[in-house]
């Protein structure tokens, strides 16, 4: 038995039995092979609609052989920090790709995307400086704008007046030196889009720095390139940060934007400059990820027809989907315990999907969410359907 000192083990009993006691407490499946369209867990096979891998590309033949190739030719590591000699001749390929991809000037590429909100928020923002967030804004950020020490402005959710107001009353208040709005580009737990238009309009009145996370819409707006992209803003918005583990199906996350910016976020964010750079199979796999959604359109229009019909078919049988504009479709309950129940009998029958209430969504509004993928096929989709209709008639949700 491993040593604990006593405090530490009575926070750890209290913690635990209260996290269980609220329904609070995370339990974690294991797959027994890949995530793919269809997983296999415990050796039961499930048709999966929770994964973020939109256009399948976690399991590409291609992005496999690229990841082989890269790890055959500079090892399985890069062997240090990036501004030691964990560079490598990938790694610049890499960004030079995502820039060109993302209509900037240039690109610096983090291991998660994770690390690029704790790192590049947190470069640029202080202890001087206001940074407006969405109130919805992912965990990532919120944390990011904490750790600059900046003062943080709610916004309500995707409310322009709101911001409009705010920006104004930090800007004329002459009490920072800087003032950012950020925002998710697409809401995770909704699917619902920043209204980047606007956004831009107020920023450009009241000269904010604009930073989007795009983690949700990269590959899956803007023909791939994501929301920015899509309202032709990308010579406008400040950070465009994104990640490269779910539509690109791969690890990673990057920032682009100016020369300048990217100059600055490569000697002062500390993830970049404290951890191992990104794996050489990590790096090319992106890389082919990008080849292929920009020389194949198919793969972001199958996501998106595979989106499409999947949510006509939940609402022809009754569910409320909420008002999704993206490929995310939450089945929207209330009842948390009712969504925990949902998604435990829609498991039991074959369709894999978790539930997800509150703090994660506002209390009353649990739900489980659907993320249908251009890997899923028209017979996959029906069948998912069909549970559905099943256990929600069990329910009598619908």
């Amino acid at each position: 038995m491993s040593y604990m000192s006593p405090s530490l083990e009575k926070f750890l009993d209290e913690g635990l039995e209260d996290l269980k006691s609220k329904g609070l407490y995370s339990t974690i499946d294991v797959l027994d092979g890949a995530n793919g369209p269809l997983i296999e867990i415990n050796g039961e096979e499930k048709i999966n609609l929770a994964s973020n891998n939109y256009l399948g590309f976690a399991t590409h033949p291609e992005l496999i052989k690229a990841a082989n190739e890269a790890t055959e030719k500079y090892g399985v590591g890069a062997g240090a920090v990036r501004t030691i000699n964990g560079t490598l001749s990938i790694h610049r390929e890499l960004e030079e790709k995502l820039a060109k991809f993302k209509g900037t000037e240039a690109a610096i590429a983090f291991q998660s995307g994770f690390n690029c909100n704790m790192g590049a928020i947190s470069a640029v923002m202080n202890k001087d400086d206001a940074i407006l967030s969405d109130s919805l804004n992912h965990a990532s950020i919120i944390d990011g704008c904490r750790l600059s020490r900046a003062k943080i402005i709610r916004v309500n959710h995707s409310d322009m007046k709101d911001l409009e107001e705010k920006a104004k009353e930090a800007v004329e208040s002459g009490l920072y030196k800087k003032v950012m709005y950020i925002t998710d580009g697409v809401f995770s737990m909704d699917g619902d889009v920043a209204k980047m238009t606007e956004i831009m309009e107020i920023a450009e009145k009241y000269n904010l720095i604009v930073y989007v996370d795009d983690a949700h819409g990269s590959g899956v707006l803007g023909g791939g390139a994501g929301t920015v992209k899509e309202f032709g803003l990308s010579h406008k918005v400040d950070f465009q940060m994104g990640t490269l583990s779910k539509a690109l199906g791969v690890v990673g996350g990057y920032v682009a934007g100016s020369q300048k910016l990217i100059d600055w976020l490569k000697s002062q964010a500390r993830p970049f400059l404290f951890s191992t750079s990104l794996t050489p199979g990590a790096s090319a796999a992106v890389i082919k990820a990008i080849d292929l959604m920009e020389t194949d359109s198919s793969y972001v229009d199958r996501l998106w027809e595979n989106a499409n019909y999947f949510k006509e078919e939940l609402q022809k049988i009754g569910y409320d989907i909420g008002h999704s504009e993206t490929p995310i479709t939450p089945v929207i309950l209330g009842d948390e315990k009712v969504a925990q129940e949902f998604s435990r009998k829609l498991i039991e029958n074959g369709v894999y999907v978790k539930p997800i209430v509150f703090p994660t969504v506002p209390l009353g509004t649990g739900r489980v969410r659907n993320m249908p993928t251009a890997a899923h096929t028209k017979e996959m989709l029906d069948k998912a359907i069909k549970v559905y209709e099943k256990v929600g008639k069990e329910m009598n949700i619908i």
